[in-house]
């Protein structure tokens, strides 16, 4: 396990917290539709972090051709229909490019610093000039309304508990998601960003916001700089 990350509940749990059983539950929500509404039809997307699949499925499903990286084997396991790829996302190389490259889960606010200048730099480095970067940051309030709680139409409840600074603008965050059956635990290090400096971010990595896909600017279409 990482230092600062920790997870509990049923079945395995991947370096950074995330029980894979519980990913498995969770629903899709618009996410798909975001994407799809934000790309050309049958785009090539080099999707970061996909998990179980949860949005690599219904983006199959609507045509897109979908390559899936993820560091966890337990994870991979459950992607079906895709090009799946093992490994850490800050380093990865694949010597091609794609017309979407898809950074979701709200990988940007990763607590070092460096990590996540690594993973815009994948970005950037894998995504095809005239093609975009969709990103899925944290709501403004993702780490001060707190603690809170959302019962789920799909009859769980997930509480967002605490967010303790821990040094270096970074925070340590810790969910619990409640079923019928079975509870689970996860705690991770995140730092906030501001819009402003969530862009900075991007330039850093030669990227720039050509939208924001969404009112409450969790979703953002980002281009290759000029």
């Amino acid at each position: 396990m990482r230092e600062g990350y920790e997870g509990t509940g049923p079945g395995a749990i991947t370096p950074d917290g995330c029980a894979v059983e519980l990913y498995a539950r969770l629903p899709v929500r618009d996410e798909p539709d975001i994407v799809a509404a934000a790309v050309p039809p049958g785009a090539r997307v080099l999707e970061l972090g996909c998990g179980v699949g949860r949005m690599t499925h219904p983006l199959l499903a609507r045509g897109f051709e979908v390559t899936a990286v993820d560091e966890s084997a337990e994870m991979l396991e459950r992607v079906r229909g895709a090009r799946t790829i093992r490994g850490p996302i800050e380093t990865l190389d694949l010597a091609e490019r794609f017309d979407v490259v898809l950074l979701a889960s709200f990988l940007v606010h990763a607590g070092d610093a460096g990590v996540r200048r690594g993973m815009l730099d994948v970005c950037r480095s894998h995504v095809v000039d005239g093609g975009c970067v969709l990103i899925q940051r944290e709501g403004e309030d993702y780490h001060t309304n707190l603690p809170r709680e959302r019962v789920d139409p799909g009859g769980f409840t997930v509480r967002m508990v605490s967010a303790e600074p821990v040094g270096d603008g970074v925070n340590s965050v810790r969910a619990e998601y409640e079923f019928p059956d079975a509870v689970w635990t996860q705690t991770f290090l995140a730092r906030p960003l501001t819009r402003d400096q969530f862009e900075t971010a991007l330039g850093e990595a030669s990227l720039r916001v050509d939208r924001y896909l969404t009112e409450d600017g969790t979703w953002v279409r980002a281009v290759p700089a000029a």
